[in-house]
């Protein structure tokens, strides 16, 4: 009779276990296909634009246009979106995301990045953070001049660093969370 009942409880527990693993895999599978859905949604969204006859510069050269330097987002972007009548920019990336510079500076990405763009400035900035001791969100990318060799990031405090470190877009590395 004990035996039994240490077989039965074996079995219980053996069941939970399993019970518990398989949700943990259908978990991580759902957001590979929310990551997924959501990628291919961007695309289509893209090739939509592209068929309606707007022909999309390249974020570099757009952001090059609003005097901001162009390694300022990630070369692997999904895509983006520009609404010029109402100054507001969407990027997309398909995992959050984090970029080192040359000036040692990293900035991590969400999956989707929304801004206000403006000649030399990127404000209300939503999805962009910056180490500084702890990761900060940046609200605030500022270029004061034409000439200006000089980057202004807000993110708390306003920080200037060098302008020639994000002259380049450089591939992202993924992390697991903004």
């Amino acid at each position: 009779m004990e035996k039994a009942l240490t077989k039965v409880n074996s079995l219980k527990v053996g069941s939970l276990w399993i019970s518990k693993k398989a949700k943990e895999e259908l978990s991580n599978i759902s957001e590979d296909l929310t990551t997924f859905s959501n990628t291919v949604e961007e695309k289509a969204k893209w090739i939509f634009n592209k068929l309606k006859g707007k022909p999309l510069k390249t974020l570099p050269d757009l952001l090059r246009e609003y005097n901001l330097p162009p390694g300022l987002f990630p070369q692997n972007i999904v895509c983006y979106e520009f609404d010029e009548s109402k100054a507001k920019l969407i990027v997309y990336l398909s995992s959050p995301c984090e970029v080192s510079f040359k000036d040692s500076s990293a900035i991590r990405y969400a999956t989707r990045v929304k801004a206000i763009l403006m000649r030399g400035k990127l404000a209300g900035i939503e999805g962009m953070k910056t180490k500084v001791l702890v990761w900060v969100k940046v609200t605030n990318v500022a270029v004061e001049g034409y000439k200006s060799d000089k980057v202004w990031f807000t993110a708390g405090v306003k920080k200037a660093r060098p302008k020639d470190a994000y002259e380049m877009p450089h591939d992202a590395v993924r992390v697991e969370e903004f």
